[in-house]
């Protein structure tokens, strides 16, 4: 995303804007010293505003990610851009799984691919604990192997259309391959649905409508 989302509190209620705008003047931040931007005027009021060391100004992280710098993580993404992956919108979300080095493995009408680029801005969600070492390189020889056969073929790309692609019948297969391995219980779709993509899903899908609402005019106002 190009722009960072910033969110303050004035006359009652949470205030979004973009940190590159022109009303904005640097500060430093309480933790770390480093500069943000905060609004010098209020525009709802059009006051001049002045912040506490309590009220500053926070960024808002942005939801997005390098998918390629994931290590073992589901990773969703659209081929029309972040701004596409959204509930609000009809758009097809692809999905894929990384191996230890970022390279994301998915399903396509043209059988499977290995991409070391492409997914720079996606969503990505860890499947592996941070020093985790359970799996060590046997995550990339199954990926790998489990990638190569038969049924993720192109051909038959068409026999199983569910969740608006078959990329995820083979992300949900190789966690539940893993998890086989791990000796525990398959995961159900639905459950792996509602736990796992779900709340991603509706953590952009606010973001991303704070965000157009501040391209459109300039700032975004919510109730507290």
């Amino acid at each position: 995303m190009e722009n960072t989302v910033l969110k303050f509190s004035h006359c009652d209620r949470y205030i979004f804007c973009f940190v590159c705008q022109n009303n904005l003047h640097q500060v430093p931040t309480p933790d770390d010293n480093t500069l943000i931007s905060e609004p010098t005027r209020c525009p709802l009021c059009l006051s001049t505003m002045r912040f506490g060391l309590l009220d500053a100004p926070v960024i808002v992280p942005c939801p997005f990610s390098n998918g390629h710098k994931a290590s073992r993580a589901f990773v969703i993404g659209s081929q029309q851009g972040p701004m596409f992956i959204s509930e609000c919108n009809d758009s097809e979300l692809h999905v894929g799984i990384t191996n230890s080095k970022g390279v994301v493995y998915n399903y396509t009408l043209s059988g499977m691919q290995r991409d070391d680029h492409g997914w720079e801005q996606c969503i990505s969600v860890p499947l592996v604990a941070p020093g985790e070492d359970f799996f060590g390189r046997q995550w990339d020889s199954e990926l790998e192997k489990f990638s190569l056969l038969p049924m993720w073929s192109p051909h038959r790309f068409h026999e199983e259309r569910e969740f608006a692609s078959c990329c995820y019948g083979f992300v949900l297969a190789f966690i539940n391959h893993m998890r086989r391995i791990e000796g525990k219980d398959c995961v159900s779709r639905d459950v792996f649905t509602g736990q796992h993509v779900l709340p991603h899903i509706k953590t952009v899908s606010k973001y991303l409508r704070v965000y157009k609402e501040i391209s459109l005019h300039g700032f975004y106002i919510a109730d507290k």
